[in-house]
């Protein structure tokens, strides 16, 4: 009977992260976004843009636009600039040697991530653009500091080997 209980009381762990360790997009991310594509298409082809009336509400912003938010700018800002300093775009005042810590990048990104698809279509377009433009240039600066410590690792080994 106590076997029971504790079968009832553990939890599955699913890891949702978009990434796996070596910082390739998983297949099953991929797969969503091509089907995600697909029904924008289809979406698209489907519902053809009403034209305005005139000018003057061709400038007017739709009713339900939203409306851009200072504090969620900065709170992206933050996380944007706190993944930048642990992919080394800054130096430690104490050592004077340039901050890298991967995981905490990652981590970082994935916020982000999860900004970004929890906020779908609830953002004002600059909004939108500044996140997607912010992951980015994260994403593209996370895979380069990876490839530059795997080759580092490859040559520490190969020094290692050399010395036997």
């Amino acid at each position: 009977m106590a076997e029971n209980k504790e079968e009832e009381t553990s939890f599955r762990v699913i890891d949702r992260r978009p990434f796996t360790t070596e910082g390739e997009l998983r297949q099953e991310i991929v797969a969503e976004q091509e089907r995600e594509r697909q029904q924008e298409a289809k979406k698209e082809a489907a519902d053809p843009p009403p034209a305005a009336s005139s000018s003057e509400e061709a400038k007017k912003p739709p009713v339900d636009m939203p409306k851009r938010s200072a504090p969620f700018e900065n709170l992206i800002r933050m996380l944007g600039s706190n993944g930048a300093m642990v992919l080394g775009g800054y130096t430690d005042p104490r050592s004077g040697q340039p901050v890298i810590d991967p995981d905490a990048a990652r981590e970082l990104i994935d916020m982000l991530d999860a900004m970004h698809e929890k906020t779908k279509g609830n953002l004002a377009p600059e909004e939108d653009t500044l996140l997607l433009d912010l992951l980015g240039k994260l994403k593209m600066a996370y895979l380069e500091v990876n490839q530059a410590l795997a080759a580092q690792a490859a040559q520490a080994g190969q020094a290692a080997k050399a010395k036997r």
